[in-house]
């Protein structure tokens, strides 16, 4: 049931998105329908799927690298207390900058290929994983930390053993962020400057008015955020796998 659900709600959409179609008759130049980008995708399917490949070789290397720096920079707020008085407001203050204004500067730094995606991607993750690991770290029950202090644990110890796995389910939460934001940043890099990628087939079909082109990729793009999100989700269930998951029926 669990599968099927997502699958009739795709299919309810497209549904909808067909009577629309007929019902206004507007030009397949600005709404193509369902069965026109289904051939798109099929025909030049081709062309999309090097691009696609571009797009999630960025996607990944950014989630894995901007998960690795905010794990870390996690920790050593949580360990370091000059850390946190020097390091987190400038991390506050970091995100009242719009991450979308750097893309051009990243793509003049780091030129038009994978390094400046990855980073433009790295950006946009590494925030809502640091955030979350940390407050997971911070709101530890201090009837735990006041016992492994009586048991004479270290600093260290205690951040192995009760801290890092008692944050597992808010480090699961952030990302979960990640992966939803993770694809954004890939694919305005690409819009800013790049050799390739969906976003970059996406800016293209825009100027050859290739609606249904757009579409197509549209629909690739969201399929492979679905599946990072997907296997996310699983990463993160297994990493608080003690962790009950109790919600409204």
């Amino acid at each position: 049931m669990k599968v099927l659900r997502p699958i009739l709600t795709f299919l309810g959409l497209v549904v909808l998105w067909k009577v629309l179609v007929s019902l206004t008759g507007v030009p397949d130049f600005i709404l193509p329908g369902p069965e026109r980008v289904a051939t798109v995708l099929i025909d030049r399917a081709g062309v999309i799927l090097p691009h696609a490949v571009t797009t999630g070789m960025e996607i990944v290397i950014g989630m894995a690298v901007g998960t690795v720096f905010g794990g870390t920079s996690a920790l050593v707020l949580t360990v370091s207390a000059p850390a946190r008085r020097w390091v987190l407001p400038v991390l506050v203050v970091s995100q009242a900058l719009p991450v979308f204004a750097l893309a051009p500067l990243l793509v003049l730094w780091l030129g038009y290929g994978l390094v400046s995606k990855v980073a433009m991607a790295v950006l946009i993750i590494y925030f809502p994983v640091t955030a979350a690991f940390y407050d997971g770290l911070r709101r530890v029950d201090p009837g735990w930390l006041d016992l492994a202090r009586v048991m004479g644990g270290s600093t260290r110890s205690v951040l192995r053993v009760i801290r890092v796995p008692a944050a597992m389910p808010a480090f699961g939460s952030g990302l979960r962020v990640a992966a939803a934001v993770a694809p954004i940043g890939a694919v305005v890099g690409e819009w800013v400057g790049s050799a390739g990628g969906l976003g970059y087939l996406m800016l293209h079909a825009n100027g050859r008015m290739q609606t249904d082109l757009m579409f197509a990729s549209l629909f690739v793009l969201a399929l492979m955020a679905l599946t990072l999100y997907a296997l996310v989700d699983l990463i993160a269930r297994r990493l608080a796998y003690w962790q009950p998951e109790n919600g409204f029926a």
